[in-house]
Formats: structure tokens, C-alpha cells, sequence
């Protein structure tokens, strides 16, 4: 009776161990841990881990590159490894943390920042296991829809006449901040009544923004638009026209990417004509795939294992006051693949936000 007792115990120690144990996720989140954007990404993956059952782990950079590759080598070669590593390809950095995690047996997804196409030629990322795929947002798309709205908003030019943009880039070797100039020279080149004056890289920050656009409006006082790849860039270069006594949306139109309460606000008061949002949302959904992947389905047999989606849209005031509010539930058990038929694809959208 002993013996069985014993047994017994022991069966139900196992199943508890393997009830207790969830997959473990460490992202490697290259913003700051004060930065609007990168820290509202992050609780949206923490609400879908939770959901899901994952256990989660964010480190932040505090946007130093050298700190994510010291952060990927402690991760992947410390002894406690977790399941998976979530990574962007900010600043270039994965090529490196792809070799640190050969052998390592973490997994390993890419979100927002995917490989270059240089990259590409030079690694093999899918030759290891372990790389299960990327997921990425539409960024050239969005710095096209940034510039055609903002001419939509501006109204109909006289013949013969031109506008003046200014451009704010992100930092200089960051796909996304790429691939968002390439969608404005698509529009630009639809449009050669807009003569884009100067593009100039604010490394996604406020302050070099508003430092760079002293001078850019002081060199070009006839600006009627600008073009912003974030949110931090076009708040500082409102308030460096602010501070010259003329007045955002009004004076100049003013575009930007990201939903941070600041910006939505300031698309609320008509500070800001067009703003584009929705890739926040990448972490969260990466976390769907990671936990389809884990319960052994096959993520690429639904979409692909590299996959871009199309998240970037424009964001009303209707759906901006939205945005400022609560942020809804959102089932993402239910996005699963598990189950689904070959023609499934996952439907990550801002919508499931905006419902």
C-alpha cells in the first residue's frame, strides 16, 4: 500500500511539474523602458502571454545596441535558457545574436525589424531549426499613406504650383525606418508637384527632432507639409513651429506613425492632420504564433514562416478617442491555428482593437 501510495505521489509530482511548466519567452525590447511606443508594445505581449499561458520576460536596451547583444548572449548561453527569444533587427543586430543562438536549442522569432535583404544573401537564418520565421508590419506602405493622406488633407494645389515637405527619418540602419522612406519616394514620385526639401534621420527621438526642426524651418519657411516616421519626431518638430510662433495643422500639416497618447491627442485637437497606427500590435501576435508553434502546430503552413502583415491604417478621431481608452480584451486563443483549416490565415488586425 506503501509502494502504491508512493507511486501515486510521485505520477501526480510529474503531472503537476509539467502543469507547472509554461513556455518561457524572453524579448529583447531595443526602446527604452520610458520610451510610449516600445512600453505599450510590451504590455500588449504581456496581456497575450498572459492569455495564452506564456511566461514572459521583456529587457529592454534603453536603445544601445551593444546592451541587446549582451542581453542575447546572457539569454542564450547563461543556464537558464528559456524556450524562445523574440528579437529585432534594430541597429542590425541579428545576424550576430543568429550565430550566439547556434546550438543554444532556444527558439527564435523576429518581429518588426526583419532581415536585410544583404543579410539575407549572407545567412541561411532557416538552415537551423531553431529559426521558426519573422513577423513584420507593412512599413513601406505606411510612409506611402502618411504622405498621400496628408495631400488629401491639404486639398487640391493650383497648377503650376508646388508644396514644400520636410521629411523626419528614424535611425539610418533600421529596416522599418527604410522601408517607411521608400513608401514616401512612391508617393513623392505620384506626385511631383510635392518637392520634398530635405529628409533628415531624428533617431526617433523627440528632442533631435525639435533641434533639427528649428533650423529646417527657419531654411525653408515656405514647409507646408511634413512627414514623420514616428510619433517622438513629429511632436518635437510641432513644437519647434510652435516655438516660432505659428501653429501645427494650421500653418503646417503634420503626419506621424505610432499611437501614443500624445500623438492621439494631438490628432483629437487637429495639431496633427494624419496620423497611420496598428504595428504596436506585432509583439502580441508574435506571442500567438510562438504558443501555436510550441503546441507542435505548423505555423508556416498557415501564412508562411516569414510573414508581412498588413497592420498600418489611418486612425480617425473616433478611432483615436478609442485608442485612448481602455484597451479591450482580446481572445487570443481564439486567433489560434490549431484546429483550422489549410486555408486559415491568422487574422491579426487593429480591428480586434477597434471593435
Amino acid at each position: 500500500m506503501l509502494k502504491v501510495l508512493i507511486a501515486c505521489a510521485w505520477l501526480l509530482g510529474l503531472a503537476y511539474g509539467a502543469m507547472a511548466h509554461a513556455t518561457s519567452v524572453v524579448f529583447l525590447n531595443p526602446g527604452t523602458s520610458t520610451e510610449t511606443f516600445w512600453v505599450s508594445y510590451a504590455q500588449f505581449m504581456q496581456a497575450a502571454a498572459k492569455d495564452l499561458g506564456l511566461d514572459l520576460r521583456v529587457r529592454y536596451s534603453e536603445r544601445n545596441a551593444d546592451n541587446t547583444l549582451a542581453q542575447a548572449r546572457e539569454t542564450l548561453q547563461g543556464s537558464e535558457r528559456p524556450d524562445y527569444l523574440v528579437l529585432v533587427n534594430e541597429q542590425y543586430v541579428a545576424p550576430q545574436i543568429l550565430r550566439m543562438a547556434q546550438g543554444s536549442g532556444v527558439k527564435l522569432l523576429m518581429v518588426n525589424n526583419a532581415l536585410t535583404a544583404d543579410q539575407v544573401q549572407l545567412l541561411d537564418a532557416h538552415k537551423d531549426a531553431q529559426w521558426i520565421g519573422s513577423l513584420v508590419a507593412d512599413d513601406e506602405h505606411a510612409g506611402y499613406l502618411m504622405l498621400i493622406d496628408l495631400l488629401h488633407q491639404h486639398g487640391p494645389i493650383a497648377a503650376g504650383e508646388s508644396l514644400d515637405l520636410l521629411a523626419f527619418s528614424g535611425a539610418k540602419n533600421t529596416p522599418a525606418a527604410q522601408l517607411r522612406e521608400q513608401g514616401l519616394h512612391r508617393a513623392l514620385a505620384e506626385h511631383p508637384e510635392v518637392r520634398l526639401r530635405q529628409l533628415v534621420y531624428g533617431e526617433w527621438n523627440r528632442q533631435r527632432a525639435f533641434e533639427q526642426a528649428t533650423q529646417l524651418f527657419k531654411r525653408y519657411p515656405h514647409t507646408a507639409l511634413v512627414w514623420s516616421a514616428n510619433d517622438e519626431m513629429a511632436l518635437g518638430a510641432m513644437q519647434a513651429l510652435q516655438s516660432s510662433g505659428r501653429m501645427p495643422g494650421r500653418d503646417i500639416l503634420f503626419g506621424a506613425i505610432n499611437s501614443s497618447p500624445d500623438i492621439l491627442n494631438a490628432r483629437l485637437e487637429g495639431r496633427l492632420s494624419t496620423l497611420v497606427a496598428g504595428h504596436f500590435t506585432l509583439g502580441g501576435w508574435a506571442m500567438v504564433l510562438i504558443n501555436d508553434d510550441a503546441k507542435g502546430v505548423d505555423i508556416g503552413a498557415y501564412g508562411g514562416r516569414d510573414r508581412q502583415q498588413a497592420l498600418f491604417q489611418l486612425i480617425d478621431s473616433t478611432q483615436a478617442q478609442r485608442l485612448l481608452g481602455p484597451t479591450p480584451p482580446v481572445d487570443f486563443r481564439a486567433l489560434s491555428a490549431a484546429g483550422k483549416p489549410a486555408s486559415y490565415r491568422y487574422p491579426f488586425s487593429l480591428q480586434l482593437l477597434l471593435r
